[in-house]
């Protein structure tokens, strides 16, 4: 049976599961995530969030970018499972950005994360320009936009670096033709296939799809050996 419960295509008896083997979160990530709800705000699945911890808890990562902030939940769970790393994060929605502020003055103690407004694209390129590298990449943001980041996300990539990408499976509607969408998800449901071939099958990288929550890609770079 597939399951759809807030966006999952997974089996709900697994997700249950794999729920109750990574534990409690934190009492202060549980109100965010409360209220989150409350406003229709996105917020990771817990086994995005597990597999974000996995490559965190891996040697020699100290930067990290995160394309969607919304109100801040997924960066404030990432500076929790690490003391020595620092994050960068992009919104650009001006009521996320007042939440996701309150929550980093709040709660984010070391002063680890650097929220940067703007739009995505934009933010990005200006990265690029400033030569920053990073460690991991977790891109979750505007599911249409995913192609045009992955230009400058490879630019940013350090030679080891992960990009995590989330909800790539569009709550199993990538399954399906195109013409069995809804008209105004059309463009979606075509720009998301496009991105997934390319990362899968382009001879840049190296991806890994996983049917967890609403779909996760983990992908890194080919070497290149000229």
């Amino acid at each position: 049976m597939r399951y759809r419960y807030n966006g999952s295509v997974m089996d709900e008896r697994m997700d249950v599961f794999l729920n109750m083997l990574y534990g409690d979160e934190p009492n202060y990530l549980r109100d965010i995530a409360s209220y989150a709800a409350d406003i229709h705000a996105p917020v990771m699945r817990k086994q995005t969030a597990q597999i974000l911890r996995f490559f965190i808890n891996k040697e020699n990562v100290g930067r990290i970018l995160e394309i969607g902030t919304a109100i801040g939940y997924s960066a404030l769970f990432m500076a929790d499972c690490a003391d020595d790393i620092m994050i960068d994060t992009i919104e650009k929605v001006p009521a996320r950005i007042k939440d996701a502020r309150l929550n980093f003055e709040k709660y984010d103690r070391g002063k680890r994360i650097n929220l940067i407004e703007g739009d995505a694209s934009e933010v990005l390129e200006s990265l690029v320009k400033g030569n920053k590298l990073y460690d991991i990449i977790f891109l979750d943001a505007a599911k249409a936009q995913y192609m045009e980041y992955l230009y400058y996300i490879e630019k940013l990539m350090d030679s080891e670096a992960v990009l995590v990408t989330d909800n790539v499976l569009q709550e199993g509607e990538l399954l399906e033709s195109r013409y069995a969408v809804n008209r105004r998800d059309r463009t979606i449901h075509s720009r998301m296939r496009k991105f997934l071939k390319e990362i899968t099958n382009g001879e840049k990288w190296n991806t890994v799809v996983l049917p967890v929550g609403d779909g996760v890609a983990v992908t890194t770079k080919r070497e290149r050996l000229d």
